[in-house]
């Protein structure tokens, strides 16, 4: 099966894309392109599936540069393949010829651009993150590499929508002793339970730090298990572990 990769018009002509599960060669729960090292799928098979991800993106396998993620703000510089994977949740760069990858599964994969500075940016936000700048941060990067905020495209990838993400009443507390006016993305739930929606506050994160331009794809990875893996999905089912999608971006 050949890969299934989302692109949005805002990020062209800059390759890019926000690939679905399909078109890999993992097996079980993990069914389809899983590029998750941190997953429990084979290590072997997931480096067949970072490689098709690399050679649509037209670069070496090494040149694919993705982070250790940790739901935190931090933000890597990269100039060359790294030959380690340091632990931050967002890359920018404006070398020619390297991707940079994010992998997620319910949280937002961000892709940035500012073409005519010849920068580019990747960040994982899941609502830590996200609430904590990663956003903010990966924006700051890439100005302090020549982009500027008001050129700057970000899209939002498949991520987890505000119908299918239940949370506790906790959450809409830490938000709302962050910032009071992040109450407009929780609705009310069953019972004390709330809905959160995280694209909604990154797009509103992203679009009050002044970027020329902020959509979301407006895909749900939870409503969508033939094309997207699912964190949240594979807790609710049971299942022993999930696959990661792979979204990427290059100059």
């Amino acid at each position: 099966m050949t890969l299934e990769i989302i692109t949005a018009d805002a990020l062209t002509p800059l390759r890019h894309g926000f690939f679905t599960r399909r078109g890999g060669a993992s097996s079980g729960v993990f069914a389809g392109l899983n590029c998750g090292p941190g997953s429990s799928d084979q290590a072997e098979i997931v480096t067949i599936n970072r490689a098709r991800v690399a050679e649509a993106m037209q670069v070496a396998a090494d040149h694919l540069v993705t982070v250790h993620q940790v739901h935190s703000a931090d933000v890597v510089q990269v100039a060359a393949p790294l030959d380690a994977r340091p632990r931050a949740d967002a890359l920018v760069t404006a070398t020619p010829g390297l991707a940079l990858a994010i992998l997620t599964a319910d949280c937002q994969p961000v892709l940035f651009a500012d073409p005519e500075a010849g920068v580019i940016g990747a960040a994982h936000a899941g609502w830590r993150g996200a609430r904590d700048g990663v956003l903010e941060a990966t924006i700051e990067a890439m100005e302090a590499i020549g982009a500027a905020r008001a050129r700057i495209t970000a899209v939002i990838g498949p991520s987890i929508s505000q119908r299918n993400y239940e949370v506790g009443p906790e959450l809409l507390e830490d938000f709302l002793a962050d910032d009071p006016e992040s109450a407009r993305f929780f609705a009310n739930g069953t019972g004390d339970r709330y809905q959160f929606d995280l694209p909604g506050y990154g797009l509103w994160r992203l679009l009050r730090a002044g970027v020329g331009h902020a959509d979301w794809t407006r895909h749900c990875t939870y409503a969508d298990p033939d094309r997207f893996y699912s964190y949240r999905r594979a807790t609710h089912e049971g299942a022993a572990d999930y696959g990661r999608l792979i979204s990427a971006i290059r100059l």
